[in-house]
């Protein structure tokens, strides 16, 4: 007859979740490192993302930092600058052909690479992204959800990292109280929210370079941060805020973050 074992101690036990979550977190960076990452170019950004920057064959999440139109719409042009600047064709899957060429042309994203799949309802959306991901020979596949549940994100998860593909899921609302489904844990890999912030100023009467208050709310295997940034240029790019390095966009986070 074997010898019972002995009860483990609340500090071994302790211990041994540290160091599965450390194995976890190790094998994730990895996954990062094998699939590739696109950078954004912005070092303190860069620093915070597993692999040093957004991962390929993963599926990222992005919402406005409210319900409104104004930072729906920062998210989706975020989410085309990234796709600016990966290599192929993008498709871009959703139930409302309402997005405006020119806008997304001016942060990068030429209508000619993007393929347009409309749906009649959500789930065909995450169906047409599925298939798209599948394909493997995209850039990146977007698609524009309201709801995204955790059976589904990890089906699209998992294909992305079967062909290396980036998935994009764009959290769209259309009315307040569907905001609140972005705080359901999903299987994505990051989780972004954009807040339009005053745009930059000048020396002299005009309009500035309009900024963006990012958060990461969540990124497997590192840690939540937030940076003031200037929206995309026509190349797909953004860049740090002048005022993010003395701090002075804290009183943006206060506005945004609940």
């Amino acid at each position: 007859m074997t010898a019972a074992r002995a009860p483990r101690v609340p500090g071994e036990v302790s211990d041994v979740i540290s160091d599965l979550r450390e194995r976890i977190a190790s094998i994730q960076v990895a996954q990062a490192m094998r699939a590739g990452c696109l950078a954004f170019g912005v070092p303190e950004i860069d620093a915070v993302l597993p692999g040093g920057g957004l991962a390929y064959g993963a599926l990222h999440e992005f919402a406005g930092g409210g319900s409104g139109t104004v930072d729906g719409a920062a998210a989706a042009l975020f989410v085309a600058g990234i796709a600016a600047r990966t290599k192929g064709q993008v498709a871009w899957c959703l139930t409302r052909p309402d997005l405006f060429m020119p806008a997304l042309a001016q942060v990068g994203l030429h209508p000619d690479r993007v393929v347009f799949v409309e749906g009649d309802k959500e789930e065909d959306v995450l169906a047409s992204m599925e298939e798209c991901l599948s394909f493997g020979g995209l850039g990146v596949v977007v698609g524009e959800l309201v709801r995204l549940p955790m059976t589904a994100s990890r089906r699209l998860q998992l294909v992305a990292e079967k062909t290396g593909t980036m998935a994009i899921a764009v959290r769209r609302w259309r009315r307040q109280t569907e905001a609140n489904d972005f705080g359901q844990p999903t299987a994505s890999t990051t989780r972004w929210r954009v807040s339009v912030m005053p745009s930059e100023e000048l020396p002299v009467p005009g309009v500035g370079r309009a900024q963006w208050f990012l958060e990461l709310m969540r990124v497997k295997a590192g840690e939540c941060a937030e940076f003031l940034v200037r929206a995309c240029d026509d190349q797909g790019r953004i860049h740090l805020s002048s005022r993010s390095a003395d701090g002075s966009h804290s009183s943006g986070r206060s506005l945004h973050s609940a």
